[in-house]
């Protein structure tokens, strides 16, 4: 418990200068893997996610990871990451790493069952259609558990449907 509270001027420079290195590459393989970086629009997005936050941490704070080290897992990462993302054009690749939506109402009535499956609470839901504006359950066509874990309310006038397209899945 006494190190908890120990200070060293060496100490305090390593973890300046690897900050701002582990920093620095992770700006550079942002730019250089564009926006998808830090999409939300899989399982495998979020674990990349997950994965770049822990390096940052532990090279910054542990001294048993060098920045070196750091940015090599990095770039490795990345490179899954642009992997996955390119392979997921094959429908085998991307049912493997996406989650499909579900539908947690249609046309005004709530699924109950698909509610439990996805562990969402009518509460969830209510707090959705508020968020989307809803003032009637006649204007809902569908609530919808997105496959990044995001709750979409598509909802409108009842002479309206919902193109098939937008809820191919």
């Amino acid at each position: 418990m006494a190190n908890w509270f120990k200070f060293s001027t060496d100490g305090f420079l390593s973890i300046i200068l690897t900050a701002v290195g582990i920093y620095l590459a992770l700006i550079i393989l942002t730019r250089i893997n564009g926006k998808r970086s830090f999409s939300k629009m899989s399982s495998f997005d979020f674990a990349m996610t997950v994965s770049i936050g822990s390096i940052l941490a532990t090279v910054i704070v542990s001294k048993s990871v060098s920045l070196q080290y750091g940015i090599l897992g990095l770039v490795v990462i990345y490179g899954l990451q642009m992997l996955v993302a390119s392979l997921r054009q094959w429908q085998p690749i991307q049912n493997l790493v996406d989650n499909k939506p579900t539908f947690l109402m249609k046309n005004g009535q709530l699924l109950k069952d698909n509610l439990k499956k996805c562990k969402v609470t009518e509460s969830d839901v209510k707090a959705k259609l508020r968020e989307a504006n809803v003032i009637q359950l006649s204007e809902v066509k569908a609530v919808v558990f997105e496959s990044t874990g995001d709750i979409s309310v598509l909802h409108g006038s009842n002479d309206k449907a919902i193109d098939d397209w937008i809820i191919d899945f």
